[in-house]
């Protein structure tokens, strides 16, 4: 897909996510998630890829909510969300080509707004490494479906240090043009070696 619904666009949850149930009966097996986000860690630069290894849900609509599709469980378990297998081969594969990855957790929110200085203090306590406002509700029903996820994510900013930094939708679309290329090479790699 280019681009994806996006929920502070005013799309319910089963409209953001439509596009990963009709992949499902197309027979996909795998998806690849990416995004742009603001990184958290202290650790991460303007550039830099996250390969995501876990999520935080802070959507106030859940993708499941509702009748259960029977393409899972009414409960799905979500201790492995993002496969594996699939983040070894991109660790191997960025070794190889020398790209710079880092590994974290990526938390997914509502938006539109970019968050405010606490807010980002606040996320990283609770555990995230970067945030967004997409990518959680399409992985969560891709993995009820039993569809293996690789996600990665471009940092685009940064927040929650002690210098406040402005962040503007021109500067995070040219951050993310600037590393696409990167992502796009280790991704086809991957691909290639499915």
């Amino acid at each position: 897909m280019q681009g994806r619904f996006h929920y502070y666009e005013g799309y319910s949850m089963k409209e953001v996510t439509f596009a990963v149930r009709v992949m499902y009966e197309l027979g996909i097996k795998t998806l690849f998630v990416s995004n742009a986000s603001g990184g958290m860690n202290s650790e991460f630069k303007i550039g830099e890829l996250m390969i995501i290894v876990d999520h935080i849900n802070f959507f106030p609509e859940h993708p499941l909510h509702g009748k259960n599709f029977p393409t899972g469980p009414r409960f799905p378990d979500m201790h492995q969300v993002y496969d594996k297998d699939l983040i070894d081969m991109a660790d191997s594969i960025a070794k190889e080509k020398n790209i710079r990855v880092k590994h974290g957790v990526y938390v997914g929110v509502q938006g539109p707004t970019f968050e405010t200085p606490a807010e980002y203090r606040m996320y990283r306590i609770l555990g995230g490494d970067a945030i967004g406002m997409s990518t959680v509700p399409e992985v969560i029903v891709a993995h009820h479906c039993g569809i293996k996820i690789f996600g990665i994510s471009i940092i685009t900013d940064l927040g929650g240090f002690d210098v406040p930094v402005a962040v503007s939708h021109e500067e995070v679309q040219k951050a993310a043009n600037a590393a696409q290329p990167l992502m796009t090479e280790l991704m086809r790699e991957m691909i290639k070696r499915s």
